[in-house]
């Protein structure tokens, strides 16, 4: 039986769908106060409204807009966490675009979008709270990547897995500086989820990528969150600098040929 956290304040960036919903939903559920953002503020107060409608949840659950590229959005976000909750315990830096670009179409502006939501995004939206995971006695920094980039490629993602690679260059070295003040920075990676996203890449897509995971299915939304919420607690608190991988095992087999059944 892991420590509660109820109560503790919780900010996950991109949390209007996808894994961030997962994530959000998750920690609600744990009695967590939840803060989502998303550039779309409408979606995040549905987000936020669906979430708090689930009988299971017993934290608070709000939403903001901002885009974490912008450093005073970023700002702004951990200013309202603050001024909402008491304080910032956790960051789950999740928001995150996967465009398809082939290389030899890329633009700088491409280049940009991508960098700038998936690393710069990671990057500036932990730095805006620094202070108050100082404070919390309990900080957490917990940074969705993929296993595209650190692990995997996929043709037209270059960007996509450059940016994915970077953000655990960030953990690590961010997970050394901020020991002393107590705060773990960890990375999960997850491989192929079922979200909003990835159900539009269509029926064969989800059917190839289904076939090349060893226990058969897609991820769930709630797969990655439950690791995320583990990452938030006191028992997790000698981890960090870490990753963890998420993928029903789909980096394990040598080609298809290798998965059973």
């Amino acid at each position: 039986m892991f420590t509660p956290i109820t109560g503790r304040s919780v900010v996950v960036t991109g949390g209007s769908k996808g894994i961030g919903k997962g994530i959000a939903a998750v920690f609600a559920r744990a009695g967590a106060h939840v803060l989502i953002t998303a550039r779309d503020e409408a979606a995040a107060r549905r987000t936020a409204a669906e979430i708090a409608a689930d009988e299971a949840v017993t934290g608070r659950i709000s939403a903001i807009a901002a885009d974490v590229s912008n450093e005073e959005d970023c700002e702004r976000v951990a200013l309202t966490a603050r001024e909402r909750h008491g304080g910032i315990d956790v960051v789950c830096a999740n928001a995150g675009i996967f465009p398809s670009t082939p290389l030899v179409e890329m633009t700088a502006a491409d280049l940009d979008a991508v960098l700038g939501v998936n690393l710069k995004g990671a990057i500036l939206s932990v730095r805006a709270c620094l202070d108050a995971l100082t404070r919390s006695g309990n900080g957490r920094v917990i940074i969705t990547s993929s296993i595209t980039g650190p692990l995997t490629g996929f043709a037209g993602w270059s960007h996509y897995g450059a940016s994915k690679a970077g953000q655990l260059g960030f953990a690590r070295s961010a997970a050394l500086e901020l020991a002393e003040a107590g705060i773990t920075v960890n990375a999960i990676l997850p491989g192929n989820v079922l979200t909003e996203g990835v159900a539009e890449l269509g029926d064969g897509y989800l059917k190839s990528m289904a076939a090349s995971i060893p226990l058969g299915r897609l991820g769930t939304v709630e797969d990655v969150g439950n690791l995320a919420l583990f990452l938030a607690t006191d028992e997790a608190a000698f981890i960090t600098g870490q990753t963890f991988v998420v993928d029903g095992g789909q980096v394990l087999p040598e080609s298809l040929d290798a998965v059973a059944g």
